[in-house]
């Protein structure tokens, strides 16, 4: 590449990444670790090159009619700038912006930055493995958000009167993106070519259905992940019996099968004890008096003990299983947020 010689002896031992004209002579060179800014012998002042090391915590942009501002601010140097004409500015922010991003650690050795896109307060810049997006006045700093191309698992655009929601789905939670209508053909092609590239398809189609498939271990891990079939079963002091058929019986089953029993029994007895009268009468003996009520008021209070245990018992299990309930659903909304 044929560079001024002031700008040959700066770059030293590193290649240039972009270059941009900035009007006139006058040149932005991009290196992995710095921008640096060259200005031509004029009227006004001679032959200069400036460097702006990458490292920055945060850049800025401030536009005029003629000339916009770029500011690189730093954690011990403080800020820094340079100017350029407006026309030139998006052309040349890009490649300082993905310069930032690469030494900041935002973006991956080997990692592209395609694409740059200011909406007001919006930045996004698309690169090859991820979205990255800023809200504010600054164009970027550490309140920065990114989405990784390898946990989409949907993508779609729902288009407005003056605005597009880009409906970029993560690990299954949908992130919603504005973009002016005017600008939304390019942000999708871009985003889409980006993410055709990452996932080796050849259209939106195919990306479609490359995202959904792709989404499917994750659902089935996560179906697994809440099978609680061999969780922590209710305590139970005193287990319900099982009949012969080995189901346990209910609660009212039981409670049924109990007091058949007990009328049964108090009804045998009865039976007895009228024969045993006849058998007196007939003997001209008069019997004293019979104790089979006392049995069987006995029985009934025994009768209604039982069953009153068992609705206590019945109404513990109930608790338990509310409990495991509420648990069951906090862990889904937990996995949900993807906890």
């Amino acid at each position: 590449m044929d560079v001024p010689g002031i700008v040959e002896s700066t770059l030293g031992d590193e290649s240039v990444a972009a270059r941009v004209s900035i009007g006139g002579e006058d040149e932005l060179f991009v290196t992995p670790t710095r921008t640096l800014i060259y200005r031509a012998d004029g009227l006004l002042s001679d032959e200069t090159v400036n460097e702006y090391p990458h490292d920055a915590e945060r850049l800025s942009l401030s536009e005029g009619r003629r000339k916009t501002k770029i500011q690189l601010e730093y954690p011990i140097d403080g800020e820094r700038e340079f100017t350029l004409p407006s026309a030139e500015a998006d052309q040349a922010l890009h490649p300082v912006l993905a310069g930032v991003l690469n030494a900041s650690g935002v973006t991956e050795p080997g990692e592209s930055v395609n694409q740059t896109f200011r909406f007001s307060e919006l930045t996004l810049v698309i690169t090859s493995d991820r979205l990255v997006k800023h809200v504010g006045e600054v164009v970027w700093d550490e309140d920065y958000e990114e989405y990784r191309f390898e946990d989409v698992t949907g993508l779609d655009f729902e288009e407005g009167s003056v605005a597009t929601q880009i409906v970029l789905e993560v690990n299954g939670r949908p992130q919603r993106i504005k973009a002016p209508n005017d600008s939304i053909d390019e942000v999708r092609q871009r985003l889409v070519e980006a993410l055709c590239t990452y996932y080796d398809v050849a259209s939106e189609a195919a990306l479609a259905e490359a995202l959904a498939s792709d989404d499917e271990p994750e659902e089935a891990a996560a179906s697994d992940e809440m099978d609680f079939g061999e969780g922590v079963d209710p305590l139970d002091a005193d287990p319900p019996t099982v009949d012969e058929s080995g189901r346990e019986p209910a609660a009212d089953d039981a409670a049924e099968d109990a007091g058949s029993s007990r009328v049964g029994t108090v009804a045998a007895g009865d039976a007895e004890a009228d024969n045993g009268d006849d058998e007196f009468d007939e003997a001209g003996f008069q019997p004293a008096e019979s104790t089979a009520d006392g049995d069987a008021e006995a029985d009934d209070g025994d009768l209604a003990a039982e069953v009153a245990d068992l609705r206590e018992t019945v109404e513990a299990q109930n608790e338990l299983l509310e409990q495991q309930q509420a648990t069951i659903e906090q862990l889904i909304e937990e996995l949900s947020r993807g906890r």
